[in-house]
């Protein structure tokens, strides 16, 4: 399953950059990143089936290996490809909330979508570190 990070605005050459690089290219799963302007621009369709995860402050709180075992399900049922949207700074509209299979939060506080970006990369290596059992995350 591709997993496939769509972010509002343009992430540049700044140090948030490359803590996204370093870890996307860690991933052994196939992994898409795109950028859309913050306003506009339409999210790329597609044939196969997917599934939308929003970055949503709205969203529940899961953790790491929750998120582990939900891709793991959805690879299991066929899902060729798993989205990951980051709103511009005002966020998503309901419409888009209620389109999503999940709203997912990186805790109650709000965060800058640059450093949303680095904190989803992170923990995509994670949970595909959680499937393969690698050593990475470590349970305390």
């Amino acid at each position: 399953m591709r997993l496939h990070i769509i972010a509002r605005g343009k992430i540049g050459r700044t140090p948030e950059f490359d803590i996204v690089e370093r870890y996307l290219k860690r991933i052994s799963w196939p992994v898409k990143h795109s950028e859309l302007p913050d306003r506009g621009g339409e999210i790329p369709s597609t044939d196969t089936p997917y599934k939308t995860i929003l970055l949503d402050e709205k969203g529940d709180q899961i953790g790491s290996v929750e998120l582990a075992r939900l891709l793991e399900k959805w690879q299991d049922d066929g899902v060729r490809e798993t989205r990951f949207l980051i709103g511009a700074a005002d966020g998503f509209g309901d419409a888009e909330r209620a389109s999503a299979d999940k709203l997912m939060a990186f805790g109650k506080a709000t965060w800058p979508h640059l450093m949303a970006r680095a904190m989803l990369a992170e923990q995509l290596f994670r949970a595909t570190s959680i499937i393969a059992n690698h050593p990475y995350h470590r349970e305390g």
